[in-house]
C-alpha cells in the first residue's frame, strides 16, 4: 500500500509517510507494551501485599500517558501528511492531465477523471489522515501484546501465537472477495457518473421534445448496475465480517478453556491466567476492527490503482531538438489513424498550400475531423505524417505548434468566468484594444453591449448563460484575439440560427483573410468560398477539386450533395 502510495506521487513524499508509519507503530507498540504492566499489578492485588500495587499502578498510568502523547504525535503527523499528499496529489494529477493529448479525453475517460478528481483522490489521500492507525494498531498492538503473554506464560503465549497465521488467513480471503467486488462497483459508478453528465447536457433536446417526464434509459440501467454491484460488495463484505468476527471470538474462547483448564491443573497461578485473559481480551477489539479498516484501505488501493493507471498514461513523446517551421502550409503524407479497434483515416495524401482554404466535406465518420486533429496533435498518426510548413507536428514542440494554430468547433466550450476572460484565453497578453477589435470583428461586441454587465458578464459552466451562437461569437473572437496563421474550422455554423449563422459566418471571413485555412464544411456556403473542396469517404479523399467542376463531372461528389439535397448555384 505505502509502495504503491509513493509510486503514485513520487519519492519525494517518502520521508513523511515514512515518519508518519513509523510514528503510528511507535504508538501501537508502547499501547502493547504499557499492558505487560497489568501483570505486577494483578499480582500484588491477588497476592498478600495489595498496596505494592500502587507504585504500578502509577506506573501503567505514566505508560498509558506515554502512549497517548505518542498516539497524538503519529496522528497529527498523519493529518500533516495527509495535507500533503492531497495537494501534491492535486498538482501531479492536474499536471498530468494537462500533458496528455487532447483526444486522450473521450466521454467514457471525462467520467473517470470526474470521480478521480473528487472523492477518488480524497480517498486515497486520506489513508495517512484517517486509515493507517487504526489497521496498524489493529495488527502490531495484537502482535506486542502476544510477545508479552509469551513473557507471562509460554503455553498461554504459544496458543496465541498458533491463532494469529488463522487471523491472518481469513483476513487475506476476505481481501481477495472484496478487491473483485470494489473493482465492478468502481466501474459501475464511473459508468453512472458519465451518464448523469449525459443526462445533463441531453436536457435542453429532452426538453425541447417535450419529454421533461420521460426517465432516461441508459442513466437507468446505469443506476441499477450501480444498486446491483453495490449489493453484490455487501454480500461479499458479510462473509467475510461475519467470519472473521465468529473465528476472533472462537480463538479467544479456545484460549479461556485453555487458561481454565492450567489453573484446575495447578500449574498456572490465578493472576497470571487473569493477565493473559486481560490481554487476550484487549486484542479482541483490535482484530474486529481489521474487517473495516481492511476494507477501507482496500477501497482506498483501488483508488490509487486507478490513480496510478492515469498518472502512468504516456503523453505523446516531445521531440529532444524542437524545429520551427517557417512556412505555414500542411500536408498529409498516406496517413492512417485507427481510434480504438476502427480505422478511420487510411493512406490519405492531402496538401493545403500556405494561405489557401479548403473545404472537407463527406458523410458521418469519414474522417473529417480527425484531420483537425491530427494537424493539432491531439492524437498521433499510426503511419505517414503530418506537416506544418514541411515539418513533421511529432517534430515541433507541442508549445510551438499550437501557437500556429486556432482552433474553432461546433461544440464551443467556455470557462467558467467572463466573456472578456474568455476572449483573452486565445492570448492572455493581448491588449485591451486588440480584444476590443477581435470581438467587434466577430459581432461579439453586439451581444456585449445588450448584456448588463457588458465585458464583466460571467457566462456559466461551459458558457451555459450563453446561445449557441453566442458562444461560437466568442470562439471566433478568440480566435482573431490568438492571430494564428493556421485556421482549423470544424461545421461552426451547423446548429446556428440564421441571424447567428450571418454573423459567424462574417467573423470567419475575418479571420481567414491571408491563413491557411481548413473547415469541415456541410453547407454550401462555406464551401463556395473555400479554394478547394475535399471530399472524404472510408477515411480516403475521393474527389477533390473546385465545387463547381465537381459537379460537373458528375460522380461521388455529385451524389454527394444530392443525397444531402443542399442547394447549389443556378439549380
Amino acid at each position: 500500500m505505502i509502495r504503491l502510495l509513493l509510486r503514485v506521487l513520487g519519492q519525494e513524499y517518502a520521508r513523511p509517510v515514512r515518519r508518519t508509519v513509523a510514528l503510528m507503530t511507535a504508538a501501537a507498540i508502547a499501547e502493547g507494551l504499557s499492558y505487560a504492566l497489568v501483570l505486577p499489578v494483578l499480582r500484588s492485588l491477588l497476592g498478600g501485599q495489595p498496596a505494592e500495587a500502587w507504585p504500578w499502578l502509577g506506573a501503567f498510568g505514566a505508560a498509558v500517558a506515554a502512549h497517548g502523547v505518542l498516539r497524538y504525535r503519529a496522528d497529527l503527523a498523519g493529518f500533516r501528511a495527509g495535507t500533503l499528499l492531497l495537494d501534491g496529489m492535486y498538482r501531479r494529477f492536474g499536471g498530468h492531465l494537462a500533458r496528455l493529448p487532447v483526444g486522450w479525453f473521450d466521454a467514457a475517460r471525462v467520467g473517470e477523471v470526474s470521480v478521480l478528481a473528487g472523492p477518488g483522490i480524497f480517498s486515497a489521500m486520506g489513508v495517512t489522515a484517517h486509515l493507517l492507525s487504526p489497521f496498524i494498531s489493529a495488527w502490531v498492538t495484537p502482535l506486542t501484546v502476544v510477545v508479552v503473554m509469551l513473557s507471562v506464560h509460554w503455553q498461554l503465549g504459544l496458543a496465541a501465537v498458533v491463532a494469529a497465521p488463522v487471523v491472518v488467513a481469513i483476513h487475506r480471503w476476505a481481501g481477495r472477495a472484496l478487491t473483485a467486488a470494489d473493482a465492478d462497483r468502481a466501474s459501475r459508478d464511473h459508468e453512472a457518473t458519465s451518464r448523469v453528465i449525459e443526462y445533463l447536457q441531453a436536457q435542453p433536446v429532452l426538453r425541447a421534445g417535450g419529454r421533461t417526464a420521460d426517465r432516461f434509459q441508459l442513466l437507468d440501467d446505469a443506476l441499477r448496475a450501480v444498486r446491483r454491484a453495490s449489493r453484490r460488495t455487501t454480500l461479499s463484505v458479510l462473509p467475510a465480517t461475519i467470519g472473521l468476527s465468529l473465528t476472533v471470538q472462537a480463538l479467544f474462547t479456545g484460549l479461556l478453556a485453555l487458561s481454565v483448564h492450567l489453573v484446575l491443573g495447578g500449574g498456572t497461578g490465578v493472576a497470571e491466567v487473569l493477565t493473559i485473559l486481560v490481554l487476550a481480551a484487549r486484542c479482541v477489539d483490535p482484530l474486529l476492527s481489521l474487517a473495516e479498516s481492511g476494507g477501507k484501505l482496500r477501497a482506498a488501493r483501488s483508488e490509487l490503482a486507478r490513480l496510478d493507471t492515469v498518472l502512468r498514461t504516456e503523453p505523446l513523446p516531445e521531440p529532444r531538438e524542437p524545429v520551427e517551421p517557417e512556412r505555414h502550409d500542411l500536408e498529409f503524407t498516406s496517413v492512417s489513424f485507427r481510434y480504438g479497434d476502427r480505422d478511420v483515416l487510411d493512406d490519405l495524401s492531402l496538401s493545403v498550400p500556405e494561405g489557401r482554404r479548403i473545404a472537407v466535406v463527406g458523410p458521418s465518420g469519414a474522417g473529417k475531423s480527425t484531420l483537425l486533429r491530427l494537424i493539432a496533435r491531439f492524437h498521433d498518426v499510426r503511419a505517414g505524417s503530418v506537416r506544418v510548413g514541411g515539418v513533421d507536428v511529432r517534430a515541433m514542440s507541442t508549445e510551438v505548434l499550437l501557437s500556429r494554430i486556432a482552433l474553432v468547433s461546433q461544440d464551443v466550450h467556455l470557462v467558467d468566468g467572463t466573456i472578456e476572460e474568455n476572449v483573452r484565453l486565445g492570448r492572455p497578453g493581448a491588449r485591451d484594444a486588440e480584444v476590443r477589435e477581435a470581438a467587434a470583428a466577430a459581432r461579439l461586441d453586439e451581444v456585449v453591449e445588450r448584456l448588463p454587465d457588458g465585458w464583466a458578464t460571467r457566462v456559466g459552466e461551459g458558457g451555459a448563460r450563453l446561445s449557441g451562437g453566442e458562444r461560437q461569437r466568442v470562439a471566433i473572437a478568440r480566435a482573431l484575439v490568438r492571430d494564428a496563421p493556421i485556421v482549423l474550422l470544424d461545421e461552426v455554423t451547423s446548429a446556428l440560427d440564421p441571424v447567428n449563422e450571418a454573423a459567424v459566418h462574417e467573423g470567419i471571413e475575418r479571420l481567414v483573410v491571408g491563413r491557411t485555412v481548413i473547415m469541415v464544411a456541410h453547407r454550401p456556403r462555406t464551401v463556395w468560398r473555400a479554394d478547394r473542396v475535399v471530399l472524404l469517404d472510408g477515411g480516403r479523399v475521393v474527389a477533390e477539386g473546385d465545387h463547381d467542376e465537381l459537379l460537373r463531372r458528375g460522380g461521388r461528389y455529385a451524389q454527394f450533395w444530392g443525397a444531402v439535397r443542399s442547394p447549389v448555384p443556378g439549380g
